[in-house]
Order: structure tokens, then sequence, then C-alpha cells
């Protein structure tokens, strides 16, 4: 199986991929791929930065362009996550790939902003406004080649809710293997 992750930031992705980890599945982010290009380039890793080189890369190569580049590392039949998935383009390039199944991990606002505030992370908002100000960036635009994250959290296989504790993540988690192990959708 391969999942793509999807969701706001500090919504739980890490989390969730950190479980699928200890259970087998290969780790892959888009996000990684950025960070490889900024460190390239020279330049320091922020929110910001990462955004940006992900549009630039998006603009040159297409929508998808992110996501092409890890569909060779996807292809051995093995067990994969694929983790910082923001835009439409990524999702359909990843679907070519058998097994691939889109979930979207999601939190409230409020929730994922005194997640955020305890994980400091560099480039992370400080504040409320900065936080509400960043998100708006990466939901929507009319440049398809930007982050575009309702419309790609639209596109999910599966949901994951996660405002409660660890435990409630990991029965959602489990639950929704099972699932997909009896060959059933959730």
């Amino acid at each position: 199986m391969i999942f793509g992750l999807t969701g706001k930031f500090a919504a739980g992705k890490g989390t969730v991929a950190e479980r699928l980890k200890a259970l087998g599945y290969r780790y892959h982010s888009l996000s990684d791929i950025l960070r490889e290009e900024l460190a390239a380039r020279g330049v320091e890793e922020g929110r910001d930065a990462l955004r940006e080189i992900g549009n630039e890369l998006r603009q040159a190569g297409g929508a998808g362009a992110l996501a092409r580049r890890l569909l060779d590392r996807l292809s051995d039949g093995g067990d994969h996550i694929v983790d910082s998935i923001r835009n439409p383009a990524e999702v359909v390039e990843l679907r070519k790939v058998d097994g691939f199944s889109l979930i979207a991990v999601d939190a409230p606002a409020r929730v994922r902003y005194e997640r955020l505030r305890l994980r400091d992370r560099i480039g992370d908002p400080e504040s409320w406004e900065a936080f509400q100000q960043m998100e708006a960036a990466e939901l929507a635009s009319d440049d398809p080649t930007t982050q575009q994250l309702v419309a790609t959290l639209a596109m999910a296989d599966h949901d994951i809710e996660n405002s409660g504790p660890l435990s409630e993540l990991d029965s959602q988690l489990r639950a929704l293997l099972e699932l997909l192990k009896e060959g059933r959708q959730a």
C-alpha cells in the first residue's frame, strides 16, 4: 500500500507518518525535495522559503513536478508513505502508482495553532494572526502551480479527524488499516 498524506499544518500528518513508519512503511516527503533544493541553493529553510521554492518548481515543471520525482521510488511493490501533498496535480501523478490512497488529516485551527506553538519549528508563525495569514496562503489560489490544500483535501480517499488525544488518532488509523486489509473502502 502507498499512503499519501495531506492536511493543513500541525494537523498531525507527521504523527500519522510516524505510526506508519513503525509498521514498516518507507517514508518520503515532498517537503524533503524542497529542503534539498533550498540547501543546494544555499537558502535558509523556513515555511515561506519552502512554499516559494515549491511554487517555483511546479511552475517550471508543471503542477505535478514534485510527485513525479518520487514515482520511481514507489513502484517496487512495497509499502510507502508520501507526506506533504499540497497540490491536486501531485495526487493525479501519485495515483499512477498501483495501491495509492490519499489520507487527509485535519483538526480545528485553534488546536493546530497550539500544537505548532508547542513544536516550535523553524518558520512556524508566532502569533494567531500570522498563523491565519500563513494558512490562507496555502489553502487556495488562482494559480494551479501553487499550494491548493482545499482542492487537495477534497481528493482524499480517507479522512482522519485529529483533534483529540493520540489514542484516538491511533484508533482511527488502526480501523482504517483493518478496513483496507479487508478490501473495503472507509
